[in-house]
Order: structure tokens, then sequence, then C-alpha cells
């Protein structure tokens, strides 16, 4: 799971200013140490453009049982469960040594970069749609995240896998970050054909390592991305 890197830079200044600040310079919040942010292609929705397409709402129609829970972090109920999921969806995706139970569970647990966990869950009042064969507590995925006044990074989410939701989970994020009136939604950076998915969603800009840009097909050609 490489990543894309031009500069890193570990702060000491969490208010909301600094941090929306420094997400407007191309920087995101990583998870080695409190603080640390790598400057990459960042990729963001301008929410003031953000309008749902045919598409988004057609996702959103095959799981409409599936609903979004927010949870602070540091979490109080963290279980061992949540922290095998990620280390399972990562190491399956990504290979072995990717993302360490541990680490999750300090992301989870401990005041770190991350402030809130979005929980996708099926209520137990509702027939699951998903699959006949539910988790106990319904719950399909998470996405641990960063929220401040004016914006959200939706940054690692991990899923069931046997259960394609991880669209889903990101088109819930999108909408809901627009409905709480945020100024963008980041959603992890561009540095390969795989960050394709990201591509779909109205007022989409992405950080080309000095300035924001709405150029898509520059973007495609810099991921080599063919339509």
């Amino acid at each position: 799971m490489g990543y894309l890197k031009w500069d890193e830079k570990t702060i000491t200044d969490f208010s909301n200013e600094n941090i929306n600040r420094m997400y407007n310079d191309g920087y995101v919040f990583g998870r080695p140490t409190k603080g640390f942010m790598n400057q990459t292609r960042s990729l963001r929705v301008d929410l003031s453009k953000f309008e749902m397409s045919s598409e988004n709402k057609r996702i959103l129609r095959k799981t409409e049982d599936l609903k979004l829970k927010i949870i602070d972090l540091p979490m109080s109920d963290y279980s061992w469960e949540i922290g095998k999921l990620a280390k399972d969806f990562y190491e399956t995706k990504f290979g072995k040594g990717t993302f360490s139970a541990n680490k999750i569970k300090e992301l989870l647990t401990t005041e770190h970069n991350f402030n809130k966990i979005f929980q996708y869950v099926i209520p137990s009042e509702a027939e699951g749609s998903l699959s006949e064969a539910q988790n106990t507590d319904n719950t399909f995925g998470y996405c641990i995240a960063l929220k401040t006044n004016s914006i959200l990074h939706y940054s690692y989410p991990f899923y069931d896998l046997s259960q394609n939701i991880g669209m889903v989970m990101m088109v819930k994020a999108v909408k809901w970050a627009k409905e709480q009136n945020k100024k963008y939604i980041y959603l992890g950076s561009a540095k390969d054909t795989k960050a394709k998915y990201k591509l779909q969603f109205k007022g989409l800009e992405w950080f080309d390592g000095e300035k924001w840009s709405d150029d898509l097909d520059k973007l495609k050609d810099e991921l080599r991305i063919k339509n």
C-alpha cells in the first residue's frame, strides 16, 4: 500500500484553523504518530458544487437499509472484532503487514489524529437485504475519519469483504458531509488507476503539488486511466 508523498510535517497546533489550512495545502493526517501529515495528491469534493448523480442515487437505493452512525473517538466500547475486521480487510486488499490490529486499536482508543469513526449498520428491526448471514450486531463496515468545523476527511475505510459496500460507504459519507454544511470532504490520495472510483463525484478537485485543480482529464493522464 505505497503512498505518493511530496513532503511530510508533524504539527502541534490542532486548532480547526490550522488543520483546515494544512489540508488546503495538500497535507492529510496519517497514522504513524499524533500530528503526522503527508503532502500528497489529495482528492477532495467541493461540497458547494456537489449534487447527487443518478449513479450515486442508484447505489443508495440498492442499500436503503444500511444506515450511517457517527461515533466519537476515542471509542469507549472498542472491541477486538473491530481491529480484526480492519486487519483482515487491509491484509486481503493490500498484503500482509499493511495495517495491524494494534495500530487500529491505537487510532480508535487514544487521542490521535482522527476524532470520528463512521459505523455502517443495518438496524435490528430492518430486514437485512445485504446478506442472509449478518453479523450479530448488524455492522458491515467502518471508516476512521477527521471532522473539523468545515471539513471531513474520510480516511481509513474497512468492511466485510463478503459485501460489496465500499462505494456505498463513501457516497453516504459525502452526502452526510454535504448535509452537515461542510465545505470539503477529503477522500484520501490518488496515486494510480485504483483511485478511479473516487473520481465520480461532482465538485471533485485534486492537489497537483502546488495548487488545487478540477481538470479531471489531466488527473486521469497522471494516473494513466483510460475512459
